[in-house]
């Protein structure tokens, strides 16, 4: 299995996107511990699920926009896991409006749960990582990020804000063996964007190609024989070629 026994971090997974790579990278072996912010019965039938594929997981009612939250979260999860190998920056929120209607509030909204919770989690992590020399952090932004979107000024900051951090936590940390990349997917159906059936996330063929990249990012850190680390990179998965064809060519490795 790709990931058996890695303990992986992924904020914001009781829906959407979140929720399929927790189930897929259960599937490739990883020991899941996810965040909630109040689905409480979601996350508590997502623990189980994950629990019955075979590995160990664990959830945590946590605001990963709060910093004093994030380290406690991490506190608590170094109780039950001895190692972070992975963490998935993937909680977001949008509130869009034309600036000329934007309230502070929900511009401020934004910016808290889509990026300043992306510092707060990987500030918190770094020390663990730093001690293991190893671990891969993968922030969740959006092509909006790159190109911006009329109407979603404040969604737009916050994924631009994820890309220039990551570039640089990837410069601070990559000495030390710890990777940061960013995956910027399209549009995609989730219970964020509309309100849809249980199969809709798992049947988005975009949401299948971020599920591909995630993999695809971590076995560039776990199987160093097969491929150099990639690290410092915005992988757009709007226009993404298959993965088969990135696992045959290298796509992002060149």
């Amino acid at each position: 299995m790709l990931l058996k026994n890695k303990n992986v971090i992924i904020t914001g997974a009781t829906r959407g996107i979140g929720k399929g790579i927790a189930l897929e990278f259960a599937k490739q072996g990883a020991n899941i511990i996810f965040t909630y912010s109040r689905s409480h019965d979601e996350a508590k039938k997502l623990e189980d699920e994950l629990n019955n594929i075979g590995v160990k997981a664990k959830s945590f009612q946590s605001d990963a926009s709060k910093f004093d939250e994030a380290h406690s979260l991490i506190e608590k999860v170094l109780l039950d896991f001895d190692t972070i190998d992975v963490l998935i920056n993937n909680a977001g929120i949008t509130k869009d409006n034309l600036l000329m209607r934007m309230q502070e509030s929900d511009f401020d909204t934004v910016i808290d749960v889509n990026l300043k919770s992306v510092f707060n989690m990987t500030k918190a992590v770094q020390r663990t990582m730093l001690k293991q020399r190893h671990g891969s952090i993968i922030n969740m932004s959006s092509v909006v990020g790159v190109k911006g979107n009329a109407g979603q000024t404040n969604y737009a900051a916050s994924k631009a804000g994820i890309i220039g951090f990551s570039k640089s936590v990837a410069l601070e940390l990559g000495s030390r063996n710890i990777r940061c990349n960013v995956v910027a997917p399209g549009f995609i159906e989730t219970e964020m964007t509309a309100k849809l059936d249980e199969n809709t996330v798992n049947d988005d063929p975009i949401c299948k190609e971020i599920i591909g990249c995630l993999k695809f990012n971590i076995k560039c850190q776990y199987v160093r024989n097969e491929f150099p680390p990639l690290t410092s990179q915005v992988i757009s998965v709007a226009s993404m070629p298959d993965f088969n064809t990135i696992f045959k060519n290298n796509t992002f490795l060149s």
